[in-house]
């Protein structure tokens, strides 16, 4: 006499876990590559906005860009007045330098001479640079990025961008 089963048979359970298990092989690399692409995509948009926000920064002060990525920032807990040491041009997130698995870094005029600071104000510059790149490469973002006071945003797969690098299309 046989008795009525209940449940899977251990074979139908093994079965169903290595379906489970080849869906995940095919599925997660095709993640991975569009967690990549948004954290590019982020690096340029916060490329702009720094390009928006230095140029924004010269038009308000009348002195040139600012000497660093901390004069665009925003100002403390609860102070909501713009100043040339705070100007209030972009987040806090981006002043730390690190975004959406990108480290920026940006440099008043190399071989510049800063324009003196007028009276109650801060010093500017007439050159800058901004580069963008990924904090760990391959796994948070593949190109590198590279933008300056032209305003042109540009690009490098394999190392540091620059001036010479390809611009973005």
């Amino acid at each position: 006499m046989k008795k009525n089963q209940k449940g899977f048979s251990l074979i139908e359970l093994l079965i169903v876990v290595a379906i489970i298990l080849i869906i995940a092989a095919i599925a997660i690399p095709n993640l991975l590559r569009a967690r990549i692409a948004a954290n590019e995509a982020s690096a340029v948009g916060s490329a702009r906005t720094m390009n928006t926000a230095a140029v924004t920064f010269a038009s308000t002060y009348g002195n040139g860009f600012p000497p660093g990525i901390a004069n665009m920032g925003t100002a403390a807990a609860g102070d909501t007045t713009a100043s040339c040491g705070e100007a209030l041009l972009i987040d806090n997130q981006l002043t730390t330098g690190i975004k959406s698995g990108y480290s920026f870094t940006y440099k008043d005029g190399t071989g510049d001479t800063p324009n003196a600071a007028p009276t109650g104000g801060c010093a500017g510059w007439n050159l800058y640079s901004i580069t963008a790149q990924p904090v760990t490469p391959g796994t948070t973002g593949q190109r590198y990025f590279y933008t300056d006071q032209t305003g042109v945003i540009r690009f490098n797969a394999t190392g540091a961008a620059s001036a010479t690098s390809a611009p973005l299309q």
